[in-house]
């Protein structure tokens, strides 16, 4: 992208944050112009069910695409791909919006646990994502896991959430820069999209682990699961244009649930 930068200058190295978030912004616009009625949870929606994962990849051959428990392929790196603003426009001009969100305290563990220095600490949480409740989450959205530990180097913790459905998401990487050996997290708020529509019912497993160098001691002192989501199925009134597209794959996974 060619453009001025700081110095009075032209530029063909704008990159980064600073370009994608005026160009995804402007690519939202395109679609609260064709459907002035959106809300922010559509935009979500709309950004899921439209963007594309082209050509992208991970130079380093560290994070792999995936494909979630209902059949959405996404990508630590690049989420779940490419804007695609003619798709995005295309779906909001016929778009209805979701179902209301609700939120679920689906449990907490409060149990002291060490961090082995070379293997993984597995945490699990049973949960019935508030069924029979005013907070009832069928259909996730967001997923936040709030967790209280402390080490002897933050930066070499990792942190995994693996979903019933077998959704493995990164929550927290190597920070290498990240000396802390005081403070830790307390109470703090890791949040993954990658669960995106996926049923929320059963075991959730956290996962902790040191990466690989100097021996670190650690504890993780209690941790909790929040769930985001609908209690009713999305898009069930959206016409399916093309059975290949990600809004087809989503309505035949949450018809096939229905059949259970």
């Amino acid at each position: 992208m060619a453009t001025t930068d700081l110095y009075g200058k032209c530029t063909k190295t704008h990159s980064g944050t600073s370009a994608a978030a005026p160009e995804a912004a402007g690519v939202f616009a395109l679609a609260l112009e064709a459907n002035e009625n959106l809300t922010w949870r559509d935009m979500q929606h709309l950004t899921v069910l439209t963007s594309k994962r082209n050509s992208l990849f991970d130079s380093k051959n560290r994070f792999y695409w995936t494909m979630n428990g209902v059949g959405l392929e996404f990508n630590h790196l690049f989420g779940f791909g490419v804007l695609d603003a003619g798709a995005m426009v295309a779906l909001a001009k016929q778009w209805q919006s979701v179902p209301a969100r609700y939120h679920c305290d689906a449990g907490s563990a409060m149990e002291l646990r060490r961090i082995p220095h070379n293997k993984s600490l597995f945490l699990t949480i049973e949960t019935d994502s508030c069924a029979n409740t005013d907070t009832e989450v069928n259909y996730l959205e967001h997923v936040q896991a709030v967790i209280t530990l402390n080490t002897t180097r933050r930066g070499a913790v990792q942190l995994f959430l693996r979903s019933p459905m077998g959704t493995r998401s990164m929550i927290l990487s190597e920070r290498i820069n990240d000396d802390d050996s005081q403070d830790g997290f307390t109470k703090w708020p890791f949040m993954t999209t990658h669960t995106w529509a996926e049923n929320p019912r059963g075991k959730w497993t956290l996962e902790a682990e040191f990466v690989k160098g100097e021996r670190q001691e650690g504890f993780i002192k209690e941790w909790s699961l929040l769930l985001h989501g609908t209690r009713d199925a999305p898009y069930t009134n959206l016409p399916v244009t093309d059975p290949h597209s990600k809004l087809a794959v989503l309505k035949k996974a949450h018809e096939d649930r229905k059949k259970m």
